[in-house]
């Protein structure tokens, strides 16, 4: 019996939200310019997080960010918070919403290939072989749809742009994935949002109806404000790779509802889904298992005592777990099931 892994469930949950959401968005094209729209779906999310965060901090909490944290927290704003949505709600107005849910499954790839390439996050085959059955079903379920796209490659192009900068946005976040999930995801959605929807009012644009407002902005707040913070803290179990390879279910997700609202299919659906199902039961069974040695680090995170946070508490501990405080690892070399998550970021 396969036992979930918490941060696995995370993005799942995540790949779900974010997968919905792109044929409800395709609903509101018509009625919103791209850079209007996409500017809305994102103030959503930030105003949406921080009532959150406010609410469970029972007010506005300062977060300690060094100079490097703050320098990728800002550049996976710019690259996922203001150009992604903005192409895709370009790439959604010619792209029928079942085919760019599908093409969606690019995020995936190139997650993983930056992860891989340039980040040096450790893979192996199993992963590989279950990354590559999730591309090809969706691959598949794409090819039906083909004739379908105009001759104008902008749409396609524009979803395969946003794609781009979702992988960079992923592997950016990294990078800052220790720090409060609500933080990040509502400083991200007020901030692309803010500045989004301030361009395209300078532009000339106009605000919808404000019951379309209140629609977009609830869009916004589950398919990219939860689904972020459901996506970050997969991150600190995960690593990016393996994060973007679970999150590849979320265009399938997309084309489902797409079919239910009553978009057409091949007739390679259904043998494109299992190719996915078989993608993800390879995820989901993997083991990886070595001696490894934890060089001495210190963060902050939210925690528990665990193997790996056996520390003194500098403050009076009332036991409350899990918590969160600045604390120190110190050197440990043991052997046991892991991912490449905060904590296992190794060389092999």
């Amino acid at each position: 019996m396969i036992k979930l892994n918490p941060a696995i469930l995370s993005a799942l949950l995540a790949a779900g939200l974010f997968g919905a959401s792109t044929p409800l968005a395709k609903l509101l094209v018509g009625d919103i310019p791209p850079l209007l729209l996409g500017g809305l779906l994102y103030f959503g999310s930030g105003v949406g997080l921080g009532l959150a965060r406010l609410v469970r901090d029972r007010g506005w909490s300062s977060v300690s960010l060094n100079p490097g944290e703050w320098r990728w927290l800002l550049l996976a704003i710019v690259s996922g918070g203001m150009l992604g949505p903005v192409l895709l709600m370009v790439g959604l107005q010619t792209v029928l919403a079942s085919t760019a849910s599908l093409m969606l499954n690019l995020e995936g790839v190139l997650t993983a290939l930056l992860a891989w390439i340039v980040f040096r996050e450790h893979t192996n085959r199993r992963v590989v072989l279950g990354m590559a059955a999730i591309i090809t079903g969706g691959i598949l379920l794409a090819l039906p749809d083909r004739l379908t796209l105009q001759s104008d490659v902008i749409g396609p192009l524009a979803v395969a742009g946003a794609c781009l900068c979702w992988a960079i946005d992923n592997n950016l976040t990294r990078k800052v994935a220790t720090t409060d999930a609500l933080f990040i995801a509502s400083s991200k959605g007020l901030i692309a949002g803010i500045i989004n929807c301030t361009l395209a009012l300078i532009l000339g644009q106009h605000l919808p109806d404000s019951s379309v407002i209140f629609a977009t902005m609830s869009l916004g707040l589950a398919g990219y404000g939860a689904s972020l913070v459901l996506f970050v803290l997969a991150l600190r179990g995960l690593g990016t790779a393996r994060t973007g390879a679970y999150f590849s279910t979320a265009p399938f997700i997309g084309a489902a509802l797409a079919l239910m609202m009553g978009e057409s299919t091949g007739p390679f659906f259904w043998w494109a889904s299992a190719l996915m199902c078989v993608g993800v039961w390879l995820h989901l069974t993997e083991t990886h298992e070595h001696h490894h040695v934890h060089e001495p680090l210190a963060h902050e995170h939210t925690h528990s005592h665990d193997e790996h946070h056996q520390h003194e508490h500098e403050f009076e501990w009332d036991g409350t777990e899990p918590h969160s405080h600045f604390h120190r690892h110190t050197a440990l070399t043991h052997s046991h099931p892991h991912f490449p998550d905060i904590h296992h970021r190794h060389t092999h």
